[in-house]
């Protein structure tokens, strides 16, 4: 790699030989150096950003989505790390209070119980609406998000803006 070069003895002047110092080539150690640097640079992938792909409609006047009540779970988050989940519409519902943490094992619960009474139809999937409240944390909605995606729920909406009054009620009664 690296050579040492050393040019023969000098000529003694008056008694005293001069030495010359030895001199060390690094040529070759540089062109390997950026070989490597090169080499690592077009093989190593640079990380990319995982994020979540979000989108909300257009805000619309009188405009209403229906869901299909017996395959509809919502959840709303509240404050304090905690969530209301229900099945169907908010009038006949049994609404859970739970922790943010335990959120995925109601969305599985929920999902076999919506297969079961579906007969299996993979055309029946389990639609998810997450409405949270404006003293919500923002991690625990990322973490809903999150189990979003663990669960593969093939469907699921956002909305911040249209709360039923039993749904309030609710949350009011829970101090959520």
């Amino acid at each position: 790699m690296a050579t040492l070069n050393e040019s023969p003895r000098g000529k003694a002047h008056k008694g005293k030989i001069r030495k010359i110092a030895p001199r060390v080539d690094l040529t070759a150690m540089v062109d390997l150096m950026f070989l490597l640097t090169t080499f690592f640079m077009l093989t190593t992938s640079l990380g990319t950003l995982n994020a979540a792909d979000i989108a909300k409609p257009d805000p619309c006047d009188d405009c209403t989505i229906d869901y299909p009540a017996s395959r509809t779970m919502t959840i709303l988050l509240g404050r304090n790390n905690m969530a209301i989940s229900y099945l169907g519409t908010p009038a006949g519902a049994s609404m859970k209070v739970m922790p943010v943490s335990e959120i995925y094992n109601q969305i599985r619960l929920n999902k076999s119980v919506i297969a079961k009474s579906h007969g299996n139809n993979e055309s029946k999937y389990m639609l998810v609406i997450i409405k949270p409240v404006k003293t919500a944390k923002f991690q625990d909605f990322v973490d809903v998000i999150d189990e979003m995606k663990i669960a593969a729920i093939k469907s699921y909406s956002i909305d911040d803006q249209h709360f039923d009054p039993l749904e309030i009620e609710t949350l009011k009664a829970n101090d959520l």
